[in-house]
């Protein structure tokens, strides 16, 4: 238990003192005076609603020093990276209107529904990834990113990783040449969302390694499937593409790292998506105030030593 104004208590402390002592020679001069005047023995109750009232002082002057104890409580906090993907795929229509704008409604819907304690920030990749956010507060600057994504370009999802590694750690990741996985601490407060149709132009390889380098890190990635197994085609350069939705891969990226695939084969699923994803809880310690709790118990001992000092001498003091 902690005391935010401990000089109140001190006080406190003094005055219950003073009073404490001024109660003791009050009853040795009775005890002399009635001794003076040949009064001698008997069977005088002691006079404990007196020290009730007094226990009420000193419970209440604890009160008024504004007591309080640390609780844990556990919240919802830490680094959210939303990567999405704006390929040339995301453009196809087996999800209404289309893969992106139904991938942009979900995640604005996922910034929407989180506390103020994340930080959100925002990646586009395609063959490259961008950070079009950093991680903030601001809850409504993510959600005006992700209103600003086009479609453009390839896939790669080892970029999509690796960047929103780099906006959870500050600092540029990249898989070294002969593959080897970066050490970047540990950032077990971070989780990475990343919606995508699961199409992946770059090495499978890279996206394993960047995979690796979140698990070793200790951020989760969530991953969001856009698409339907069907698939749909999309025009590319004058060319028309088939594409599908490639739940594997996604799969396995969030497995790799701990974290839940979510299938979104339609709008409504992808709507409901903020409601399957939990993001792990950190545990903080929050002061609750106990004032109200010690002055009750104050004033209780004082009315029960106000009745008990009625009820045997007729006086209130």
């Amino acid at each position: 238990m902690s005391i935010t104004s401990p000089w109140w208590l001190v006080l406190g402390a003094l005055i219950l003192a003073a009073l404490v002592v001024g109660a003791v020679i009050a009853s040795r001069r009775r005890r002399l005076a009635l001794a003076a005047a040949g009064v001698v023995g008997g069977t005088r109750k002691r006079p404990l609603g007196l020290w009730l009232s007094l226990a009420g002082i000193a419970v209440l002057a604890v009160a008024v020093a504004g007591p309080a104890a640390s609780v844990p409580v556990s919240r919802a906090a830490g680094t959210v990276i939303i990567a999405v993907d704006v390929s040339n795929s995301m453009s196809a229509t087996d999800v209404a209107p289309s893969r992106l704008a139904a991938a942009k409604k979900a995640a604005a819907a996922f910034v929407d529904a989180q506390p103020a304690s994340v930080d959100i920030g925002v990646v586009a990749f395609q063959t490259g990834a961008l950070t079009t956010n950093q991680p903030s507060a601001d809850h409504t600057q993510a959600a005006a990113a992700i209103n600003r994504l086009q479609v453009a370009g390839g896939t790669s999802l080892a970029a999509a990783i690796l960047t929103s590694l780099s906006a959870i750690t500050g600092k540029a990741v990249a898989i070294g040449k002969d593959g080897t996985v970066p050490n970047l601490g540990y950032w077990g407060s971070a989780t990475i969302v990343l919606f995508s149709d699961g199409g992946d132009e770059g090495s499978a390889d890279a996206t394993t390694a960047a995979a690796t380098a979140a698990q070793t890190a200790g951020v989760h990635i969530e991953t969001v499937g856009v698409g339907t197994s069907g698939g749909a085609t999309v025009e590319v350069d004058g060319y028309r593409i088939q594409t599908a939705l490639d739940e594997d891969t996604l799969t396995d990226i969030a497995k790799t790292t701990g974290g839940s695939y979510h299938p979104a084969s339609d709008t409504a699923e992808l709507d409901g998506i903020a409601s399957t994803i939990n993001l792990r809880l950190t545990t903080h310690n929050q002061p609750l105030p106990l004032a109200g709790a010690f002055t009750a118990f104050a004033i209780a001992l004082l009315a029960a030593g106000a009745t008990l000092t009625v009820l045997r001498t007729g006086r209130i003091v």
